[in-house]
């Protein structure tokens, strides 16, 4: 029996996925070695790719041909569901204790900055459907390792709940957004499609990663002095 092209995209981003997974943030934050202005710069770069989001959909939505009328309804809901994430990510990024209104009006990292600038190319130039490698990667690492790196970072900074709703949110209960994404994934049956979301998802994961990889841990920085 043929492999569906979700099973597959997964096989094929094997690699790249595990390279995500070992950015010292990510590996230092699921041990509890991580301090606040850590977890408060990880949210700041968060909010500048996450309030993207909307504007991203919106532009895939517009630019899917007639053939996926089925994908531009899809598009709407996930509109829907992610309209005022950014939000969400400034309040915990106040529970913290810092001030949100500095982190809206600041410049992103520029693995961030780039990162947002590869998926509106892909969208305005490419394909639009190579978006869903970066819906892949965002969404499928969320799962991986959001709701353990919040119960760790949360007991090792002895931080409120409320600090840490952006990563509760996109943990467990984004399963359900993760199954709605692999059944979508198992509809596209054009190759030309499949071989760019595949494409999009390897870049992603590396852009991702260098995302975590700009933030350099406490903990690295202490051994990179010793």
């Amino acid at each position: 029996m043929s492999m569906k092209f979700f099973e597959i995209l997964q096989n094929e981003t094997n690699a790249e996925r595990a390279e995500l997974l070992a950015a010292p943030l990510i590996t230092d934050a699921l041990a509890g070695h991580i301090t606040l202005d850590d977890y408060a710069a990880f949210l700041g770069q968060a909010y500048h790719h996450v309030k993207h989001t909307v504007p991203l959909l919106m532009a895939v939505g517009a630019r899917l041909p007639e053939r996926y009328e089925w994908l531009r309804e899809a598009v709407a809901e996930y509109i829907e569901e992610e309209i005022g994430h950014q939000e969400w990510i400034l309040n915990d990024i106040a529970a913290c204790g810092f001030d949100k209104e500095a982190v809206r009006a600041s410049t992103p990292a520029l693995a961030t900055e780039l990162m947002v600038s590869y998926a509106y190319d892909t969208v305005q130039r490419v394909n639009p459907l190579g978006f869903f490698g970066m819906v892949h990667v965002l969404e499928g690492t969320s799962i991986a390792v959001a709701d353990n790196a919040a119960d760790t970072v949360r007991q090792a900074l002895d931080l409120p709940k409320k600090a840490f709703s952006y990563l509760y949110s996109h943990g467990s209960l984004d399963i359900e957004h993760v199954k709605f994404f692999e059944n979508l994934m198992n509809r596209i049956e054009d190759s030309v499609d499949q071989e760019q979301i595949i494409h999009s998802a390897r870049v992603f994961y590396r852009l991702y990663g260098d995302v975590f990889r700009s933030i350099k841990p406490a903990s690295v920085q202490s051994r990179a002095a010793a």
